[in-house]
């Protein structure tokens, strides 16, 4: 129960990560501060591993100093409680999370169903000693503790993604796709990233090199309209427009 308290506040750092993500950005922070998501993400999954090292701590210490188990009916009731109780927070916070794009707030509700295990740990636990096995406790409790180290694994897997700039590829398909707009001959580097919940963007486009420069950044900015609609938790698209080159003049050559 203690263990639960302690874990709930770890909505506080994901709060204030929300809150200053929302800062403008600065001369210094250029990006903005989306960023501090991922670093309250890191946090939560230190988090659940704390809860892995704890339950599987408590479990072999009962297997060592085995102690009899009072009250077992309130001991279960409680469980079921705790065990409902973070399994619905881990829903709310798990969808919500995907449909913003939070992988922070994913993760927070991948650290409540890890509590919500060691809840059901306790209950199933109560129940073996019920049945008069004793050591039904420590032994679900080193079961749930494997438990968690997989959600541990799927939270850290996600926010490595996130800090080493990882998107899904159909996200890049369908933003290649979007932008192919009559007059692009060709779409080069694009390249897609997480900042926070929201994603930012930057490409290439190829036009023709007689176009006016009125006229290729009027493509450049149908490039941008389209994206925006294809993905909508798009927040920045960078389009940079390239000659295509068939008069045979090389304009990267300064920096080739």
């Amino acid at each position: 129960t203690v263990h639960n308290f302690s874990d709930a506040l770890t909505a506080v750092p994901l709060w204030i990560a929300f809150a200053v993500g929302r800062r403008a950005a600065t001369r210094r922070y250029t990006y903005g501060f989306g960023r501090a998501e991922d670093l309250a993400g890191l946090f939560i999954v230190g988090m659940i591993g704390l809860s892995a090292a704890v339950a599987g701590w408590e479990s072999l210490q009962r297997l060592m100093d085995p102690r009899p188990i009072q009250d077992i009916g309130w001991v279960m009731a409680a469980a079921l409680v705790g065990f409902a109780g973070n399994e619905l927070v881990a829903i709310l916070r798990i969808r919500v999370g995907r449909e913003i794009g939070s992988a922070a707030l994913v993760a927070d509700g991948h650290h409540a169903r890890a509590d919500g295990f060691t809840s059901l740990a306790v209950l199933l636990g109560a129940l073996g000693v019920y049945a008069g096995y004793p050591i039904a406790d420590p032994i679900v409790g080193l079961g749930i503790t494997v438990a968690i180290l997989f959600v541990l694994r799927d939270a850290a897997r996600d926010m490595w993604h996130r800090l080493m700039d990882a998107v899904s590829p159909q996200i890049v398909d369908a933003l290649m796709a979007a932008g192919r707009l009559p007059g692009v001959e060709e779409i080069r580097n694009m390249r897609v990233r997480w900042l926070g919940h929201r994603l930012e963007a930057d490409l290439e486009i190829v036009v023709d090199c007689d176009l006016p420069t009125r006229a290729s950044h009027q493509l450049a900015e149908g490039v941008r309209h389209a994206l925006f609609h294809a993905e909508p938790k798009l927040a920045v698209v960078t389009v940079h427009v390239d000659p295509c080159g068939h008069d045979g003049d090389d304009d990267h050559s300064e920096t080739a």
